[in-house]
């Protein structure tokens, strides 16, 4: 009993201590005030702000502030990649200095609470030993285990009263829906869910949400935010993304996707790859192409749609089903930085599965001016093949978007225009549609000077058979993929006259 004494006093006091420090560390969080960090962007220029200096830090209510440094060991010397001002992270609480403590990360990040603290940086990795011996129980009498235990049990309770306290006074930074355990984005790099996004820049609106250009460490990455009404189209495109083979360099590189915020406030959001140059419908706005340039857009949109109907089976991660994406249109074809394509934006996207059906999932879905004849009268097939031949039709007008904007023939280039902006407007209504695709059966035009030029005839011809009225009589992503491979080959020889003689333009029905 003389033995106990001390222990108790010793356990009491040590309960006491977690108990200060629980009520410290909660009356703390939540204090906001003016910081300054040591800014330093070596991206400067492209990102349009200073290369070096001092950031001054305001927070909000209820958020603390908090300065961050990014950097990289090459070879033993340190390329710095960021300073500056950090959103609150409770990683960062109660540190005056910034000191990484991971062993050996590709990307080293540290954070500190403090003017100018990240204006030094350190790395010290934390060693993990295991210095604990082995207690030995004796055997003791009953108060002797009572007394033992008492203060183990409330110390264990505190621990728990502590643990609730940071889950509900902590900023919340949920963890990613990652497609993959070790989605990196690079070879190294540390999970995604590590680290906080942090929105730059809003870059495009659509009715589903908008798309934010964002930072990831070093890495520029796409954030698309849906509101929580669009729950559904957030939830289908994640899982499309997901879907056993997706991964495709025509198709739009997938992150990783999470919720944000809490209660009403909720948001969904989809991380995927970033590209600067954007859609191909605004590219198309302020620049023209060259014959080349038409033929790898053209070619490498075709090739990312054909992966996306077609069905794979025995892939190395699987399965990969027919997807129909059901709303082909240029705003939602991207443009890599060497002028190659991806498909984005699978919200209304539907996979097909053997022995499964489609589900009760609505015909007249995407947008009007590029639906198909059978869409805008409601007669759909609810089969795989009908959902396909949609997308084809809506494949041709942006292959006919892509082709007005060509220099490859004589004359001025049109400005310009949506599929069916002169006869329907900017905004059609579902009734103006079905006037002038089902009843005129009208299709956009194509320029005389067109048929002059090997490659753009045929170019033509493919674009008729991908827009035909019968959808039973259109092409197939793959055969229009064949077809622009080949006329891509001979796109320099003009058409002979003899040949002009025996080529006819499209029949009238077809044009505007």
């Amino acid at each position: 009993m003389e033995k106990s004494g001390p222990k108790m006093r010793t356990d009491t006091k040590l309960v006491w201590a977690i108990l200060l420090a629980s009520c410290s560390s909660g009356a703390i969080v939540g204090r906001s005030e003016m910081q300054e960090c040591v800014f330093y962007n070596m991206n400067w220029k492209r990102d349009g702000t200073n290369h070096s200096g001092v950031e001054l830090c305001s927070g909000e209510n209820e958020k603390r502030l908090h300065c961050f440094s990014t950097w990289k060991n090459r070879s033993g010397s340190i390329e710095m990649l960021k300073q500056g001002c950090w959103l609150d992270d409770v990683n960062c609480y109660d540190s005056n200095e910034c000191v990484e403590r991971k062993e050996n990360p590709d990307v080293f990040f540290c954070c500190c609470e403090g003017n100018m603290c990240n204006g030094k940086i350190h790395y010290n990795p934390e060693a993990v030993q295991s210095t604990l011996k082995p207690v030995v129980v004796k055997p003791e009498t009953f108060p002797t285990l009572l007394y033992s235990l008492l203060p183990i049990s409330a110390l264990a309770l505190l621990l728990l009263l502590s643990f609730w306290m940071y889950r509900h006074l902590r900023l919340s930074y949920p963890p990613l829906l990652l497609a993959s355990q070790e989605c990196s984005l690079g070879s190294g790099s540390p999970l995604l869910a590590q680290k906080p996004i942090q929105l730059m820049e809003c870059k495009a609106r659509g009715r589903f949400g908008c798309v934010w250009r964002a930072q990831l460490l070093s890495q520029t990455v796409a954030v698309k935010i849906f509101p929580i009404q669009n729950k559904q189209s957030w939830q289908n495109e994640y899982e499309i993304y997901n879907v056993s083979g997706m991964k495709h360099e025509n198709i739009l590189h997938f992150i990783g996707a999470e919720k944000r915020g809490n209660g009403v406030d909720v948001e969904l959001w989809l991380i995927t790859a970033y590209h600067e140059k954007g859609s191909l419908t605004d590219f198309l706005k302020a620049h023209v192409l060259s014959w080349n340039e038409l033929c790898v857009m053209a070619q490498t949109f075709v090739r990312g749609l054909a992966y996306l109907h077609e069905d794979i089976p025995n892939m190395k991660d699987g399965h990969k089903p027919a997807i129909a994406h059901r709303d082909i249109k240029s705003k939602n074809v991207l443009l890599k930085s060497d002028l190659t394509v991806c498909i984005a934006d699978f919200g209304l996207a539907l996979k097909f599965e053997a022995g499964r059906s489609a589900g009760d999932t609505h015909g007249q879905v995407g947008t009007r001016r590029y639906m198909a004849p059978e869409v805008l009268e409601g007669a759909i097939s609810f089969q795989r093949d009908a959902f396909l031949r949609i997308d084809m039709y809506a494949a041709g007008l942006v292959l006919w978007e892509l082709a007005t904007r060509c220099t490859a023939v004589d004359g001025l280039v049109d400005e310009f225009c949506l599929p069916f902006e002169e006869e329907a407007g900017l905004h059609p209504s579902m009734e103006d549609m079905q006037d002038v695709v089902v009843h005129k059966k009208l299709r956009p035009a194509f320029r005389e000077q067109w048929f002059k030029h090997t490659g753009m005839f045929l170019l033509c011809e493919t674009m008729e058979d991908c827009w035909d009225q019968e959808a039973e009589a259109r092409l197939s992503a793959g055969c229009v993929l064949e077809r622009i491979t080949s006329l891509q080959r001979s796109t320099s020889l003009l058409v002979s006259p003899h040949l002009l003689s025996n080529l006819t333009p499209p029949s009238k029905e077809f044009s505007l």
